[in-house]
């Protein structure tokens, strides 16, 4: 196992300040020699963690993202079935990634480099506009039955899914993460007055 990839369970089951540098060490199978060679600190380690866990939050934006466009040319549909896969995925999602590693760092950021928050910012940016750009074409289709500010509400779908595996990790029952995305949808389908799918 690499050194970056070690970390990826230690600093998201704890806090980042409890991921001894001793244990990241022996789940990568490496010495304290090669950690050095490789990072100058726990600070610049966490910031490759980060920047890693981002690269594959983005990949799954657009691969999901990518898929509900698939399934239709409407986009208040495509917003639903964004949603909709995510939830046929939450179980083996939430199995597979232990929390949202963004919480444990941000919690802990007075010890890392600003970059590492940057990243962070960057990210969660990224799906802010993608989503809300989606959202604006899904309004102009379907208008919205509540008056909505789009931008919070691309925050706010974001949320729910950071949120779903916090309460899914700490009640250990990856149910959760599906309910609240179920949630999720029927919202949107009442706000964009779209015929119910699957409960």
């Amino acid at each position: 196992m690499s050194v970056v990839a070690a970390p990826f369970s230690p600093p998201v089951s704890s806090s980042a300040k409890a991921a001894e540098r001793s244990a990241v060490l022996v789940d990568a199978g490496t010495t304290k020699g090669a950690f050095f060679h490789h990072f100058a600190s726990k600070a610049e380690l966490a910031r490759s963690l980060v920047e890693r866990y981002a690269a594959a939050d983005i990949a799954a934006l657009d691969d999901f993202m990518m898929r509900a466009e698939a399934e239709s040319e409407d986009p208040a549909e495509q917003v639903i079935a964004f949603v909709r896969l995510f939830e046929e995925a939450a179980e083996e999602l939430a199995g597979m990634q232990p929390g949202c590693l963004y919480v444990s760092y941000i919690y802990e950021k007075q010890l890392f480099d600003d970059g590492t928050n940057d990243t962070i910012i960057d990210t969660v940016t990224e799906w802010r506009e993608r989503l809300r750009a989606k959202l604006e074409a899904a309004a102009k289709a379907h208008p919205p039955r509540l008056r909505v500010e789009l931008g919070s509400l691309a925050d706010q779908v974001f949320t729910i899914f950071e949120g779903g595996f916090i309460l899914a990790r700490t009640m250990h029952d990856p149910t959760h993460l599906r309910a609240q995305l179920a949630h999720l949808r029927h919202y949107l389908q009442l706000l964009f007055a779209l015929e119910p799918t699957a409960p």
